[in-house]
């Protein structure tokens, strides 16, 4: 018979390396600074119905813990800034912390991370000190609790150890933390973990004073004219996003490191603002996070590292309106507390839609000029290999006889031809995406019908993205197999 600790060890290497087979994945960040804030099995609810496979904890919460047990989701527990100090304090502190947090609960609930402490470097610096003794700590307690294969130990950090993000070829961190961050690096190198980074491009706009353009910060394309490009490398930068993760892979060169991937662990848009936050409004956080997750599902890294996807985490699950500060602090939330969506989201890989309509479609915005609705329209119906057949005179969709009403309906036929690979509802800013079905009469917008009034937030059944022919990338059946096999070799040996 096979001992019970080899048979958890043995699933805990199996569950891990499909997950590095799998690819890149988002997943949501849970925060709790909530007035109505759900009961622990009403999150895990939440979360199993709109299909999100991997969560970020901020500390390690005995009943969310508990109640993730069983559901597959791979959990990165937190420990908080306020723990950070003892743990790299005492190694017998931190094998407490790794048994009552972590040991006690897999392989039942998958712990694949622990995110020490949260932006140690910028936010808490009389802890800096300690930050790498303490993941020291932590690991060597996971080495003794045979976990270290499968639970990774990093600690989130913020871009403000980059003062100068832009050209990333350039970037470099603060030099006054430098020796913390060489041993960070240092640490997660040994250990073959990953660089946790917090990175928001709502910040980096709104705080730029207007050098770069909203499109750029919303992932939405840009005219040739407005293309960002670094001096240096002459690469092109489609997005702030890609910009800052690069930033940050040329600040770990400088300090002559190679091969530790970034995990994105916090980025985000708000929905709503106070009267001097203008850009954080509903329209801008849907098309931020519905294009986030079609940029992180293509698998594909930044320019300067084309084959390390973007493994990502979105702030935030819930809006947490108990957070101190500004309005838009309260409002980073992607889910109401009652399980539905904040705003409409639109998948790359997936058919399935949240909110509670049974489709998204993409329709000319009201307040949209003529001239610029031509153009879009003129685009969508050559360019684009829209299906404009429909609104030409005496067909279903001619009449009322408006640009307006024409553009909705090429702008749509693009939209749901094109938009899981890759094709956006912008039209130079004159369109937008609604819950509301557009059809009337004998007028029936693409999408009517064809698509399922299913909630899922990620794509079914996903540790990764699902590749445009509907398999999953990089796991063939040999490797399948082989894996497999493996596995069932390392639990005869054990």
């Amino acid at each position: 018979m096979i001992p019970v600790r080899c048979f958890g060890s043995s699933l805990l290497v199996l569950i891990g390396m499909f997950a590095n087979v799998l690819g890149a994945f988002i997943g949501v960040n849970i925060g709790t600074d909530v007035s109505n804030m759900p009961s622990a099995s009403d999150v895990v609810s939440i979360i199993r119905d709109h299909q999100i496979t991997h969560v970020r904890l901020y500390d390690a919460d005995s009943h969310m813990l508990k109640a993730l047990a069983g559901s597959g989701v791979e959990v990165t527990v937190g420990v908080t800034n306020q723990e950070v100090l003892g743990i790299g304090q005492s190694a017998s502190v931190a094998a407490a912390w790794v048994n009552k947090n972590v040991a006690s609960y897999v392989p039942a609930t998958n712990i694949t991370a622990i995110a020490v402490g949260s932006e140690i470097l910028s936010s808490v610096p009389h802890v800096a000190p300690v930050l790498v003794t303490a993941m020291n700590n932590l690991h060597k307690a996971l080495v003794a609790s045979d976990l270290n294969f499968h639970v990774k130990v990093s600690s989130p950090q913020s871009l403000d150890i980059i003062p100068k993000p832009f050209p990333p070829s350039t970037a470099t961190f603060n030099s006054s933390p430098n020796s913390t961050i060489y041993q960070l690096l240092q640490f997660l190198k040994n250990t073959n973990s990953y660089f946790m980074l917090n990175a928001y491009p709502y910040y980096g706009y709104t705080n730029g004073n207007g050098i770069f353009p909203l499109d750029y910060a919303l992932f939405q394309p840009l005219p040739s004219v407005k293309q960002i490009v670094d001096p240096n490398t002459l690469f092109h930068y489609n997005s702030m996003f890609d910009a800052l993760v690069d930033a940050t892979y040329y600040s770990m060169d400088a300090l002559n490191f190679s091969g530790i991937p970034i995990v994105v662990t916090e980025t985000g848009w708000p929905s709503q603002g106070g009267p001097n936050e203008s850009d954080a409004t509903v329209e801008n956080a849907g098309t931020f996070i519905n294009n986030l997750i079609r940029r992180v599902s293509n698998n594909s890294g930044p320019p300067s590292r084309p084959n390390i996807p973007i493994n990502t985490y979105i702030y935030e699950l819930f809006n947490e309106d108990k957070r101190p500060g500004p309005v838009s602090e309260k409002n980073w939330g992607v889910i109401s507390t009652n399980g539905t969506a904040v705003f409409p989201l639109s998948l790359s890989g997936s058919s399935q839609i949240t909110g509670n309509s049974t489709g998204v479609f993409c329709v000319a915005k009201d307040d949209a000029s003529e001239d610029k609705l031509q153009d879009g329209l003129n685009w969508a119906c050559g360019q684009g290999q829209a299906n404009c057949s429909f609104i030409q005179s005496g067909q279903p969709c001619y009449l009322p006889n408006s640009i307006k009403n024409h553009a909705s309906y090429a702008y749509n036929d693009y939209y749901q031809k094109m938009r899981r690979v890759g094709g956006t509802c912008d039209f130079d800013g004159t369109a937008t995406i609604t819950t509301n079905d557009p059809s009337y009469r004998s007028c029936i917008f693409t999408g009517s019908s064809d698509l399922s009034a299913g909630r899922g937030l990620f794509p079914a059944g996903a540790f990764g993205p699902v590749s445009p022919m509907g398999e999953s990338p990089k796991l063939s059946m040999s490797k399948f197999r082989f894996i497999i096999s493996a596995a069932c070799l390392l639990i005869i040996l054990l």
